[in-house]
């Protein structure tokens, strides 16, 4: 998965980007005070996405096959 489209994805569910490290960028949705880390890769391994969106409680992003 491009990393942009999780990045999307995360924010059309109220994350903001809180600030970024040396290899990751860190989202926070302050309402319900879920944090996690994104790679700052340009491919993020599925499922890495899916593990992303588990922790913050949130659907799964759609998959091109």
């Amino acid at each position: 998965m491009k990393r942009r489209d999780l990045i999307r994805h995360l924010e059309a569910y109220s994350y903001q980007l809180l600030r970024e490290d040396g290899n990751h960028s860190i989202y926070i949705n302050r309402a319900v005070q879920k944090v996690s880390a994104v790679p700052r890769h340009r491919e993020i391994n599925d499922f890495l996405a899916q593990k992303i969106c588990h922790d913050l409680q949130i659907p799964e992003p759609y998959r091109n096959p």
